[in-house]
């Protein structure tokens, strides 16, 4: 053990200095003793008072300036290895990744918290306006015109609804009749050939329901056509305007919100920090008015295209289901077949979605 000590002792008095040679121990104690008592008089001097944390971090050294203290007998002064003289090249890349990585988020915080800042301001203005509105102490900008054409298309698009609605309803309760008509038809066949006595009247009841079965299925293209081309008017072309319909109604909502606010500045003091205040709000009143009016136009040109689409489609469905409807009431077979290949209905062959009451049996 006192040999362990002993060469731990001699080793610790021989320090390395930056270019390894060995010199005495009295000769580095002196020396770097006086120049670490001068240098913390120093740091400790030219330190101000009121230096928080974050400018100690950021002003601080960095490791190439930071010594290694080693704990030997001569002093805390003793045993120091300068570590500028230990250079690595890839010290340099460790050192400045996390500096521009914090840059990097710092600058992401600061993006997102105005974000979140305007978000906070447009939606406080917006919600006073519209208070404002309901309780009748507020002004809004009012298009008569327009208002008229929004009301008409938004009772327009719920008539349609419901003629979607019971179109589907028809088209379930008649595919329920015409799958009994297939069974019943069936039915009729299989007794034809198991009752002797009754073969001629089973088989044409069995040919009867057989052909009202085919007229049906015909029928029923026609149908599922007509609730196919209803449900794309009403849920993407006419939901398609109504959204931005919605979009000009936030819009016209934000543009009041700002002319109020300007209106609430201008009859306000004319300092200096009002003026400000007053050139902003102008800039934001502007911007805010030309959104308005850009999707103002919008709305009242798809709601011109909307119209003209509408009676374009409609007219060729509504001729359609009148036209097959008539046609399978009248049992006019040829004409129900007629009519779909006039309208480009393409009709699965029969019995393709489900086998027949035989098959299942």
């Amino acid at each position: 053990m006192t040999d362990s000590i002993l060469s731990k002792a001699a080793t610790m008095e021989i320090p390395i200095n930056s270019n390894g040679d060995t010199r005495t121990a009295e000769d580095d104690s002196l020396e770097q003793g006086a120049q670490i008592g001068g240098s913390l008089d120093e740091i400790v001097g030219t330190l101000p008072v009121s230096m928080d944390l974050q400018q100690v971090m950021v002003s601080g050294p960095n490791l190439n300036e930071t010594s290694i203290v080693s704990g030997g007998y001569g002093g805390a002064a003793e045993g120091i290895i300068p570590t500028s003289s230990i250079k690595a090249p890839s010290m340099h890349h460790s050192n400045s990744n996390p500096m521009m990585s914090e840059e990097a988020t710092r600058g992401v915080a600061v993006e997102k918290f105005d974000s979140v800042k305007k978000w906070s301001i447009n939606t406080y203005k917006c919600t006073k306006q519209m208070f404002s509105e309901r309780f009748g102490r507020g002004t809004k900008t009012v298009d008569l015109e327009l208002d008229a054409q929004i009301d008409v298309l938004k009772e327009t698009k719920l008539k349609y609804e419901r003629i979607l609605r019971l179109a589907r309803e028809l088209t379930n309760h008649f595919y329920n009749m015409v799958q009994t008509q297939q069974a019943l038809g069936d039915t009729f066949a299989d007794l034809s050939q198991k009752s002797p006595e009754l073969q001629d009247e089973f088989g044409y009841n069995a040919e009867t329901q057989r052909l009202l079965c085919k007229n049906g299925e015909t029928l029923l293209g026609a149908i599922n056509f007509f609730v196919s081309s209803i449900n794309t008017l009403v849920n993407k072309t006419m939901e398609d305007t109504l959204m931005t319909i919605k979009m000009y109604e936030n819009a016209r909502l934000e543009f009041d919100a700002y002319r109020a606010d300007l209106e609430e500045l201008s009859v306000g003091p004319r300092d200096a920090a009002a003026m400000v205040r007053i050139e902003m709000a102008q800039q934001q009143y502007q911007i805010h008015k030309d959104k308005y009016e850009r999707l103002r136009s919008d709305v009242t040109i798809k709601i011109k295209f909307l119209e003209e689409n509408k009676v374009k489609v409609m007219h060729k469905q509504l001729l359609l289901f009148h036209n097959a409807i008539s046609a399978y009431f009248a049992g006019n077979q040829q004409q129900l077949e007629q009519t779909l290949r006039q309208f480009n209905v393409k009709l699965k062959p029969p019995g393709s979605d489900k086998p027949s009451w035989l098959e299942e049996q």
